[in-house]
């Protein structure tokens, strides 16, 4: 019995669903010229207007993807889990980044040059339907968040943010905190407001018993009433 190697017991608990899309000669490849790199907090992975050059995957931490906008504010447009997948689409769009990609916390980053994926897809179609389906979710997402945010008012946005957010990252052993602590200003950017409406609506919530705050922790009261708040806005 082939002893597995750490990488390969890596790749298959963190990355199966590319993993297994491979053949056996692009697994020895991508074995080959993988690389795992540590970013600190809020160390910027790539930034906008870089050239692109990677396919990166999260393994471990959590990463967000924003864009500055007028007056040096920061607006978030996707937050990433282990183990999503990031930097192809400007790769495949032949184009520079249009955004920039940092680290929310502590975070390990998988990294593989895009002209050796690029081979792959040329000759593996389980890979480039993998990719299709990858690109489909994220437009499908981006849809969605685009009427979110020009349909729904302040409290749907916020309501809105936050279920992302449990879905993106859980909740603690408790069954109600978060498990992602964001300052009010990245809360703000996500439901696209100010931070002075993201700590008046919080603090509203908080007076509603939907939800408690103690710093940078939420805690979920009411889920079912934060879900209704979502949706009719």
């Amino acid at each position: 019995m082939v002893k597995k190697s750490q990488f390969e017991i890596l790749a298959q608990e963190s990355l199966a669903e590319l993993w297994d899309a491979l053949t056996q000669d692009e697994k020895r490849s991508v074995t080959k010229n993988f690389a795992v790199h540590d970013f600190k907090k809020g160390q910027i992975i790539y930034a906008e207007n870089d050239n692109p050059e990677y396919l990166y995957c999260l393994l471990s931490g959590k990463a967000k993807m924003y864009k500055d906008g007028v007056g040096g504010r920061q607006q978030i447009l996707r937050l990433y889990r282990p183990t999503q997948y990031f930097g192809y689409r400007a790769y495949f769009a032949g184009e520079p980044y249009v955004s920039s990609v940092a680290a929310v916390e502590a975070s390990k980053i998988g990294m593989i040059h895009m002209d050796i994926v690029k081979e792959f897809i040329d000759e593996n179609i389980k890979l480039a339907w993998f990719f299709i389906h990858e690109l489909s979710r994220n437009l499908g997402g981006s849809d969605t968040k685009i009427v979110n945010l020009t349909q729904k008012h302040i409290r749907g946005r916020l309501a809105e943010a936050l279920i992302m957010l449990i879905d993106s990252y859980g909740l603690e052993a408790d069954g109600q905190t978060l498990n992602i602590y964001l300052a009010r200003e990245d809360i703000a950017n996500i439901s696209n407001m100010t931070t002075s409406n993201a700590i008046r609506t919080l603090s509203a919530f908080s007076n509603e018993k939907i939800l408690t705050v103690d710093g940078r922790r939420i805690k979920i009261l009411d889920y079912n009433a934060l879900k209704k708040i979502s949706k009719f806005g």
